[in-house]
């Protein structure tokens, strides 16, 4: 773990269990911290005493005496309505943080031969492919890699800190938005459109969280910004005109006059004196579609400002091997593969799964987000049938009538086994492509656990699977 300096003698109250509360726990308590630990789940209470701690009821404490409030990235800070712990910590001028920020703390008190290089990944969609393949460069280059934040370990959880590693961290907006000292050396915004309104105020707040990946850097940083939507591009003029980083702009649509970017597959590194091409990604096959495309532009992007040559990125580029949940080929039977997109947690994230199949035996549903899956509707003519779960399913099948077939499923193994049989009855080449356009937490814990259902109702088919590689 990463020692937590700064609060020895002190008392820090912990709101919220799961990994990343934890994981804080112990590195306040390694760095010389009392914590005071809660959560209003019972589960979570339980887990955190059965590892030993002791619990503190945050709701009648006092707050007083405590120097800090480390904060779950899952419970509100400001919207809705601020959570009651925040509102007892600001009236106590208690300091509210998260993980990443006393991970960042921890950084910028190391001297010079242990602090670590810092790459920092954000943006509506693509962040976890982005970051593991950021990952997979590095250690296929030899460079002593960790991977965490929003993705796999809290990030205090991580072994301790050396001048030779790297960390790659996936950023949500909500961890950004209890950040203010991080300063990475490779920042990464790969784009944004409307997510998690209700927990920023609205636009303009979700904005503000993303942009606080490139608060703290200065010269000899490196800001990588996807410039494909209107926001990036904003974000990137202004940046730009403050001077003071090296700034990468990357696009996968378009041709650009200083940057990284993909024309038909072609990646193209056009930061020296001439566009260079660097690698062929319709040969890389866990790269498919032009959202893959902006995600392999961003890595190499980092790599090269982390140091790696060209070759070195290259490569790491051509073997990585993908993701679970990110369309990930579960398994075939005969003519009909399955394709796991569950990550898919928007209609935006769902766009560039469904955009990737010329047709599509589609599953989807869940708890939905705002604006639905009316933006999709230029995708439904490539809707072979779509088999609609969870709560938004009845939403759904209105918004598909009359352009889309479509049947009401109710749970994930029921809509598999219609897809599949409509699937297989057509004696072509097809595919059941579950990519939800939804939250999960209607029906699953998160969308891992959505996943897993789909891989294992796949497997529960009456017929041979052949397990596939992730595509």
């Amino acid at each position: 773990m990463i020692p937590v300096r700064g609060f020895e003698g002190k008392t820090v109250a912990v709101f919220g269990l799961a990994r990343t509360g934890l994981a804080a726990a112990r590195a306040l308590q390694a760095g010389g911290a009392t914590v005071a630990l809660w959560d209003e789940r019972p589960a979570a209470r339980e887990a955190a005493i059965a590892e030993g701690f002791e619990l503190t009821d945050l709701s009648s404490a006092d707050w007083w005496s405590f120097s800090a409030l480390l904060l779950s990235p899952g419970v509100p800070l400001t919207h809705p309505t601020p959570h009651w712990t925040v509102e007892r910590a600001k009236a106590a001028g208690v300091e509210v943080l998260g993980d990443i920020e006393l991970f960042a703390r921890a950084v910028n008190a190391a001297p010079e031969h242990k602090r670590p290089k810092v790459v920092a990944i954000t943006g509506t969609n693509g962040k976890s492919t982005t970051t593991a393949l950021i990952a997979h460069i590095c250690a296929s280059a030899g460079r002593d890699t960790r991977i965490g934040g929003n993705f796999g370990f809290g990030v205090l959880g991580l072994e301790d800190m050396h001048g030779g590693a790297v960390y790659v961290l996936e950023l949500s907006s909500y961890q950004l938005d209890l950040t203010s000292s991080l300063k990475p050396d490779v920042s990464i915004l790969l784009n944004i459109t409307p997510d998690h309104l209700d927990r920023h105020g609205g636009m303009d707040g979700y904005v503000a969280a993303k942009r606080r990946v490139l608060l703290n850097q200065g010269k000899g940083d490196t800001a990588v910004i996807g410039v494909d939507d209107p926001y990036g591009q904003r974000i990137c003029t202004e940046v730009v005109a403050a001077n003071r980083r090296t700034i990468v702009p990357i696009s996968s649509s378009k041709a650009i006059g200083r940057g990284v970017y993909v024309l038909q597959g072609l990646l193209y590194d056009a930061t020296g004196e001439r566009a260079v091409e660097i690698a062929d990604l319709l040969r890389a096959r866990s790269l498919p579609g032009r959202h893959n495309w902006q995600n392999a532009a961003a890595a190499y992007s980092a790599a090269r400002g982390l140091g790696l040559t060209p070759e070195e990125a290259a490569e790491g580029l051509m073997t990585f091997p993908g993701l679970a949940h990110r369309m990930e080929t579960v398994g075939q039977i005969g003519r009909v593969r399955f394709v796991n997109d569950s990550k898919a947690t928007n209609a935006d994230a769902a766009r560039q799964a469904m955009g990737s199949y010329p047709k599509f035996f589609w599953i989807a549903g869940g708890q939905a987000k705002e604006g639905g899956i009316e933006s999709l509707s230029d995708l439904f003519p490539r809707i072979e049938k779509a088999y609609l779960i969870g709560e938004a399913a009845p939403v759904f099948a209105d918004v598909l009538a009359g352009k889309a077939d479509a049947v009401e499923c109710g749970s994930l193994d029921r809509a598999v086994q219609r897809a599949y049989a409509d699937a297989a009855a057509t004696g072509q080449d097809a595919v059941v492509l579950l990519s939800p356009a939804c939250a999960s937490f209607d029906q699953f814990t998160d969308f891992e656990a959505r996943g897993e259902a789909f891989r294992t109702a796949v497997l529960a088919l009456d017929a041979p699977v052949q397990r596939g590689a992730r595509a």
